[in-house]
């Protein structure tokens, strides 16, 4: 039997803490996972379902998008994958009734946590003007509702369309073209939170925003680094991949402010020797300061100019562009300056470059611990030009990782969800279709959160995703989502958004990866593209939690008739019906994906070409891969204050909140906690155990303020703290953006801690 949801948020004054564990998985992720699978969904519906995540026959995990090998274990899923699965299969409704008993402002007061909890959303559901609860509407009249919205905007450029990493590929190419033909280019989406860095950096010293490594390449390397990441929660499937490298002789540094038990030693669930005893991964553990990347790369980078032999003098003068400036600028590196900047010694860093010498085969892999700061974009291209050095990209076992944090997230973006898309792209769709679609540049996140703020865009439409929960300055953001004349969520569950509304507000209640699809053609598949640039098929098994579910695809399909009508020559109706017709058009647009049925139907689905990592081939404005150089940055930190940055516990997927536990740094029963390190809590006077309120300090002077978080004395980096998000996104500003990529800087906001009034 399934659980039933909890009837009021739990209390979280008085999180319990206990030391840190130096060990992930094992016989406790198993555990906890089966607990709340079946809490969610009882027994036999756990085995039914979780047997065919990551399948080739089944349904790609709602979780992370890193990969799969060719050969799958019957349980081919994490802990975190395993949570998010019975999120999304709960027996648990949202029912209209429920909407009844709580008016919005009862839901605006609850935990997201508690939201997330209450299960799967059942029907359409409508905030009418001035109404305090939605209540039941058609789907017929919803379109309308979104269509009289739409028709009554000055510009299609005030409309917003965003979308969650969790759209398929035939969601998503739906809704770019469905924008497009209405007049707009505004599709911001959740990677302009995380990894848009990694893609602007990217596309420009190796001519495609995508990383260039396969599943076998991290098999085959002799070193992988691990920057700005914890794999251990945020994509533990990873953890197996490098204990795989590790047996094959593979040393491993990581870099990062904290240490993470999955890179401290991994107990792998699938073998008795693993559940027994586990696999240390790191060799190397440099805990460097917040935002100091750069810095340490910079110095590496001069130090391999410094030894003889070191460079691959060929591959730089056949492949690269630009090497005697960057040279030029990498030989004025300065110690002084690295170790201030990262908090490392010189011995440490003089380790790590004996590893780098040692390995002809190097992969460095990055998150958000790396994308999101001021200077993430040439933090990233550092690393690039890392690797170029030494001929580490179009070689097997060597390139760059940027791990994507959300299962589709890198397919959206290629089917076009991009607010600034390639003159190429807008050709091709143009001539499929006969439209004519905008070439002026869109709102992306920030952006679109401004336009709202200021009244330039006035309805809002999200394709999945908690966009208020997910968006940095809270408050700001909140307040400016309530100034539109609508607001639309296309959801499977409730989150904080569905409680920050414009004038209007609907709720349209979908299908999700683990239902099934049928169609008037019949069962349909979707497809999806994983980290590593992999397509392939996912298949739901579960009847759906309601009758009155749409899919993705039959919703936009239905969006664009209501809106464009007659006007549109766009059988959007043959879409809904037979996904397949969607892929046969995505086909002819999109390269890379001709005969996409045929290639996708067989098992594992296809890889994408990739001209850097398959023929040492760079379509970047050079021809070549591009050396560049850029002054080193770090984020300065005034006497008394803090640095933190914002990251997730380990019950947490993004903004979806699973439980109030995280169980590898021994927090159990609350999220506002504050971690400090110990020497840094004495200078400030922060006993273990004493409430603060953090207060972030920005060039504006508005005071931000998230209070009462408990003290937690911790292992972080000298001079660094770390809190949850999105308790801590109010402290982010909204025009805090790294340069170039306009992502926010959640991993660098300067902080004083004040004693709390609230605890």
């Amino acid at each position: 039997m399934a659980a039933k949801p909890p009837a009021g948020d739990p209390v979280q004054d008085a999180p319990q803490v206990a030391a840190p564990k130096h060990a992930a998985a094992g016989l406790p992720a198993i555990g906890h996972t089966l607990k709340i699978a079946q809490a969610q969904m009882g027994v036999v519906r756990t085995a039914q379902t979780l047997l065919k995540v990551n399948q080739k026959d089944g349904f790609d995990c709602p979780g992370c998008a890193w990969p799969e090998g060719d050969k799958r274990h019957t349980a081919e899923f994490c802990e975190n994958g395993a949570k998010a699965v019975a999120e999304e299969a709960t027996l648990r409704r949202v029912t209209p009734e429920f909407f009844a008993a709580h008016p919005v402002a009862d839901l605006a007061g609850r935990s997201g946590y508690w939201l997330g909890q209450q299960g799967r959303i059942t029907q359409p559901m409508l905030l009418a003007e001035g109404a305090e609860r939605y209540e039941p509407v058609s789907w017929d009249r919803a379109f309308e509702i979104i269509a009289e919205e739409l028709h009554a905007l000055e510009s299609p450029d005030e409309a917003l369309f965003y979308t969650s990493g969790r759209t398929s590929n035939e969601a998503a190419f739906l809704l770019q073209l469905f924008a497009r033909a209405y007049g707009t280019n505004n599709l911001p989406d959740c990677s302009n939170m995380c990894h848009e860095s990694s893609g602007s950096a990217l596309a420009e010293t190796i001519g495609i925003g995508k990383g260039s490594v396969s599943l076998e390449d991290m098999h085959q390397a002799d070193l992988i680094i691990v920057a700005g990441q914890n794999p251990g929660t945020n994509h533990p499937r990873m953890l197996s991949a490098l204990e795989k490298a590790k047996h094959a002789g593979a040393k491993i540094i990581s870099v990062n402010p904290l240490p993470e038990a999955g890179l401290e030693r991994f107990k792998n669930p699938q073998t008795p020797q693993g559940m027994l005893k586990g696999a240390a991964l790191n060799d190397l553990f440099l805990q460097i300061r917040i935002g100091g990347d750069q810095a340490l790369f910079r110095l590496l980078n001069k130090l391999i100019l410094e030894t003889n032999g070191a460079v691959d003098e060929l591959f730089v003068r056949e492949h690269t562009h630009g090497y005697e400036e960057f040279a030029a600028t990498a030989r004025e590196a300065d110690w002084e300056q690295t170790l201030t900047a990262t908090g490392l010694t010189r011995p440490e860093i003089e380790q790590a470059l004996a590893l780098v010498l040692a390995s002809k085969r190097t992969i460095v892999c990055w998150a958000m611990g790396l994308t999101q700061h001021k200077h993430a974009v040439p933090t990233i291209r550092e690393v690039v030009n890392f690797l170029l050095l030494r001929g580490n990209i179009g070689r097997t076992g060597a390139g760059v990782c940027p791990v994507r944090g959300h299962s589709n997230v890198q397919g959206d973006r290629t089917m076009g969800i991009f607010e600034r898309p390639a003159p190429a792209f807008l050709d091709s769709l143009d001539k499929e279709f006969g439209i004519v679609s905008p070439r002026h540049h869109g709102y992306d996140v920030v952006r679109s959160i401004q336009a709202m703020r200021d009244g330039k865009a006035k309805v809002f439409f999200a394709m999945g995703g908690n966009f208020v929960g997910a968006t940095p300055d809270t408050d700001v953001t909140e307040a400016a989502m309530r100034k539109t004349a609508l607001t639309v969520h296309v959801s499977t569950k409730l989150n904080r958004s569905h409680a920050v509304t414009g004038r209007r507000a609907l709720i349209l209640p979908t299908l999700g990866r683990t239902d099934k699809d049928v169609q008037k053609s019949g069962k349909q598949v979707v497809t999806v593209e994983d980290s590593m640039g992999m397509v392939h098929a996912s298949r739901g098994n579960l009847t759906p939690a309601s009758p009155h579910l749409l899919s993705e695809p039959a919703i936009v399909a239905r969006m664009a008739r209501a809106v464009l009508g007659g006007e549109s020559a766009i059988n959007w109706e043959e879409f809904e019906k037979d996904y397949a017709t969607i892929r046969d058009r995505i086909a002819r647009v999109v390269p890379g994906f001709e005969d996409f049925n045929t290639r996708v139907a067989r098992p594992g689905g296809f890889a994408l070409p990739h001209g850097p990592r398959d023929e040492r081939r760079f379509p970047t404005h050079t021809g070549k891969a591009n050396f560049t150089a850029a002054p080193v940055e770090y984020p300065a930190l005034p006497e008394g204050r803090l640095l933190l940055q914002t990251l997730r516990s380990h019950d947490q997927y993004n903004t979806t909140i699973y439980g109030l536990d995280d169980r590898y740094r021994g927090i159990k029963g609350g999220r506002r906690i504050v971690m400090v390190n110990p020497e840094d809590a004495a200078e400030l006077g922060l006993a273990d155990g004493s409430y603060t309120d953090l207060v972030s300090e920005w060039k504006d002077g508005v005071e931000r303020r998230a209070p009462g978080f408990r003290v937690v004395h911790y292992p972080t980096a000298r001079g660094c703290a770390a809190a949850y998000y999105p308790e801590t996104n109010v402290l982010v500003p909204l025009d805090a953006t790294a340069d170039v990529s306009n992502t926010p800087v959640s991993k660098s906001l300067v902080v004083r801690l004040e004693q709390s009034t609230t605890a």
